[in-house]
């Protein structure tokens, strides 16, 4: 289970400001009814995954927050992660960070 505290606090956020980057409502993460919501949950699992994927490469959680929410993403017509998992194309955005850890081309 994804704490939306923990996550907040680690990118120095408030809950308020995180929601609408993560594609949830502010209720989703300022209720504790709704933080436990399966779909509030799959969308903080998948962020978290996506952030944990960049972080060797950003060296930071808040600059693997900053590559989520600004870096253009050829493959993708170039959007950004943050565009993507709020399409619900989280699983392309972790495919392709895989394919690009093994050595992949963008």
């Amino acid at each position: 289970m994804v704490r939306p505290d923990q996550l907040v606090a680690i990118l120095k956020m408030s809950k308020l400001d995180i929601a609408p980057a993560l594609g949830l409502s502010r209720d989703a993460l300022s209720k504790t009814i709704r933080q436990n919501s399966p779909k509030t949950q799959s969308r903080l699992r998948e962020v978290v995954e996506i952030l944990n994927r960049v972080l060797p490469w950003a060296g930071t959680p808040v600059k693997a927050w900053a590559w989520y929410r600004s870096e253009s993403l050829p493959g993708f017509g170039g959007m950004t992660a943050e565009q993507l998992v709020k399409d619900g194309m989280g699983d392309a955005v972790r495919h392709y960070l895989d394919e690009i850890a093994i050595g992949g081309y963008a």
